[in-house]
């Protein structure tokens, strides 16, 4: 029998804020010493109030509009009940019927060409606290506690692990191209799980699901949807039922693994926070909004195009990043410069050197200036490729201008008689 798969996707991508979701403690969390950033409120001390963070709020309606969704007037946080050794108060200040931001979507490329994956929601909630396991006992630090999350939901539209891998792909780009967010999963800055069941071709009636938790990677998440996808075949072709419960990935033995029964919002005894007021949004603070959205990455790819003739695998390249993109349009929109010639130098020797360094487009040591006109010496004849590297590796390590680094290296070609 042929199965068809169905994937609906959970990804919590922490905000770029300078305070926590609900108190003034710095959000910052990577690489601090424990418990450094905590206060009476993110660690739940009794009478202590939340206020929320309008930045917060800002960042995730920036993120619905890129998404497409409608950004909701009135919306409420609520208690997410359930017990966690890192959960300080016992439950999770969350939004759940009345969310900030509904009814989306995101294009991928799908198997059949571009496909759009419907966004159910868009969300803010408070992360927890992390636990760090010493033999045979557990130490809690609270810094990452409070910190503001966004929750991004699709409808169960993904079809396959590679549509869930492109889908967190264009995520990770659009929330960097907000600033709202890193997006490092290897930080922590953004995770994901996935709801995955399978049914069989033609069949309309969905599987049942299970929830797999931990994928910290795009591997990852792509491992374990093909793993488990193998394993919910398995278990019905053998006369089995598959069972609602949520996995957790194993990266190191590559399985998934049951962790416990799957909860369901009645687990969570879900009812408005009493501590904070519903949330009121007029149409002036949702276009103030609206108004600091950048280019985004389609639109920015389609203008590539059409202004400096690139092809769609540079494109792509240069538009991943919002700095690497800046970098490039500043290079060629200098009089006299060849896009073309500017796009393959920037993924070309631009990229080299950054990635040797481990370094980002901001610590380039080459300018846009200097490169454009590097490339100009070429164009008139004055020296050929090879030079042009050796001019560039000059510039990059040393500084300079190019006619004079050309000059002093006696590098200029002889072209006459």
């Amino acid at each position: 029998m042929r199965y068809e798969t169905v994937i609906g996707m959970e990804v919590h991508v922490e905000l770029q804020t300078a305070s926590k979701m609900f108190c003034r403690c710095s959000a910052d969390h990577f690489q601090v010493e424990a418990n450094a950033h905590i206060c009476p409120v993110c660690t739940a001390q009794p009478g202590a109030l939340p206020v929320i963070n309008a930045r917060a709020m800002e960042l995730t309606a920036m993120t619905g509009l890129a998404l497409h969704c409608q950004i909701k007037h009135h919306n409420v946080f609520a208690r997410k009940n359930y017990t966690y050794p890192d959960l300080p108060k016992g439950y999770q200040v969350s939004q759940y019927e009345l969310p900030l931001c509904e009814d989306g979507w995101v294009e991928i490329d799908g198997a059949d060409g571009p496909k759009k994956i419907g966004v159910v929601r868009v969300h803010l909630e408070e992360d927890t606290g992390k636990l760090q396991h010493a033999g045979r006992s557990s130490l809690i630090d609270y810094n990452r506690a409070g910190v503001p999350l966004m929750e991004i939901v699709t409808d169960a539209s993904i079809r396959s692990a590679d549509e869930a891998y492109d889908y967190l792909n264009k995520i990770r780009q659009i929330v960097r191209y907000l600033g709202a967010s890193s997006g490092d999963m290897e930080k922590g800055a953004m995770r994901c799980e996935a709801n995955i069941s399978i049914r069989p071709e033609g069949a309309t009636e969905y599987g049942t699901k299970v929830e797999v938790k931990n994928l910290n990677s795009f591997r990852a998440v792509r491992s374990a949807i093909a793993y488990e996808v193998e394993r919910q075949q398995q278990v019905i072709e053998e006369g089995g039922q598959v069972r609602q419960v949520t996995m957790g990935w194993d990266e190191t033995m590559g399985v998934t693994r049951e962790q416990r029964s799957k909860e369901t919002s009645e687990d969570y005894r879900y009812f408005p926070e009493p501590d904070l007021l519903d949330v009121h949004l007029d149409d002036e603070w949702i276009e103030k909004a609206r108004s600091e959205l950048p280019e985004l990455p389609a639109a920015k790819a389609a203008r590539f195009a059409n202004d400096y003739g690139l092809n769609e695998q540079d494109i792509a390249v240069l538009v991943e990043d919002r700095a690497v993109a800046a970098y490039f349009e500043a290079a060629a929109q200098i009089d006299g410069a060849d896009p073309k010639q500017v796009g393959n130098w920037v993924t070309g020797e631009v990229f080299r050197r950054l990635n040797e360094e481990d370094a980002a487009i901001a610590d380039a040591k080459v300018q846009p200036t200097a490169l454009v006109e590097l490339l100009s010496l070429v164009k008139d004849g004055a020296i050929n490729q090879n030079a042009a590297r050796e001019v560039f590796a000059e510039l990059w390590e040393q500084g300079g201008a190019p006619g004079a680094i050309v000059e002093a290296k006696g590098l200029k070609q002889i072209s006459d008689t």
